[in-house]
């Protein structure tokens, strides 16, 4: 058992979380600490241009706009560690890896790469701990989607030999874990989460999101938008497969009230959810919710009735639900050091179960890839 930290930033951008852990990279996992930072309204519009360059190109090209995000996320992870260190009482040299997934600001499987920006090398000198990064660039590399990454860390945590589960994360994107009575996974992003819902209440209110989802629950869903929305190819495309917050976007609702747009978003969600279901080998007994969307009390009400099998939080069951996926980076920087599988043909589609992750050493200027 060591102690690893795990910074995660997803694709709602709201801020970044910082885990602490002690795991031995199998089925121990100990909850030590959690730390949020949240972002300041300015920084949220420079990660939005960011993404909106990156998304514009057709492989990784240098940016100045990019660089200065990244500047900008490297003082936000050291603060966030920094805090993390100081409320835990752990100090930094009894820390094993730091698992940094950076700032996913492009998602492009299709074309063969992934693009997630914080300098490993900043993190590694100012706090001297190693940084393990790039945990998703392996495995598309190897002809995988690069996501869902955490499945194997949901299977540590809520495995049960008595009855098939799944796992609903509800970030900006929401995807699916599959965890059969034999431990087999399959995964895959499923639809939306809250990033379309944010981005339309940013548009049309003044609020960043839809808080409890009351705004939807005051709304009437648009059945004609809804099948608009719901015929996208993605939605046919075979399993595992993953995508991007810009996959999508706001145009079949434009026209809408701020409520019956919010609500036609919701349902979208919460429809992809039941969708998805059917990608499975069998019908899960429940459906285990994390992420910061499982506080949208209207979409987990509408998740319920279109999946037709009960939910429960991540909470219920003791475990942190808006902590699950920064826990789940420490993890698979602890199995990266240790070179044990992150990534399943069941739920990257990659040939075969691989590791991955580049490790970065303090004052080390070239990384050291930790392959399979």
């Amino acid at each position: 058992m060591q102690f690893v930290i795990g910074l995660m930033s997803g694709t709602s951008r709201d801020g970044v979380d910082a885990a602490l852990i002690k795991t031995d990279g199998l089925n121990a996992v100990e909850s030590v600490a959690f730390q949020f930072e949240p972002y300041p309204e300015s920084l949220k519009a420079v990660i939005s241009d960011a993404c909106d360059i990156a998304m514009g190109s057709k492989q990784p090209l240098a940016s100045p706009a990019i660089d200065y995000c990244e500047k900008l996320l490297d003082e936000r992870h050291l603060a966030v560690s920094e805090a993390l260190l100081a409320r835990s009482g752990v100090s930094a040299n009894e820390i094993a890896a730091i698992g940094l997934h950076g700032h996913t600001i492009a998602h492009r499987a299709d074309l063969g790469w992934t693009w997630q920006i914080g300098n490993p090398a900043f993190l590694a000198n100012q706090l001297n701990i190693p940084v393990m990064s790039n945990m998703r660039n392996f495995d598309v590399m190897f002809g995988g989607q690069g996501a869902p990454l955490i499945p194997v860390f949901h299977r540590a945590l809520f495995a049960d030999t008595s009855q098939p589960v799944a796992v609903l994360n509800l970030g900006g994107v929401a995807n699916l874990t599959f965890i059969g009575t034999d431990g087999a996974l399959h995964a895959f992003d499923c639809g939306m989460a809250s990033a379309l819902i944010d981005d339309w209440m940013s548009r049309k209110t003044n609020y960043p999101f839809d808080e409890g989802g009351e705004f939807a629950a005051n709304g009437t869903v648009d059945q004609k938008a809804l099948h608009a929305m719901l015929d996208h190819p993605f939605f046919s495309a075979s399993v595992p497969k993953s995508l991007d917050r810009k996959d999508f976007s706001l145009d079949l609702v434009d026209g809408l009230s701020a409520n019956d747009g919010a609500a036609t978003l919701t349902a979208f969600s919460a429809k992809a959810v039941a969708m998805g279901l059917k990608h499975f080998p069998a019908m899960p007994q429940r459906l285990i919710v994390c992420g910061g969307g499982r506080k949208n009390d209207t979409m987990i009400r509408m998740i319920e009735t279109y999946c037709g099998i009960p939910t429960v939080l991540t909470d219920e069951l003791g475990r942190d639900g808006d902590a699950i996926e920064a826990q789940g980076f420490a993890y698979l920087a602890y199995r990266c050091l240790h070179r044990l599988p992150i990534t399943y043909p069941g739920t990257t589609g990659v040939a075969e179960p691989m590791s991955g992750g580049v490790l970065t050493k303090p004052d080390q200027i070239l990384a050291e890839k930790v392959s399979a």
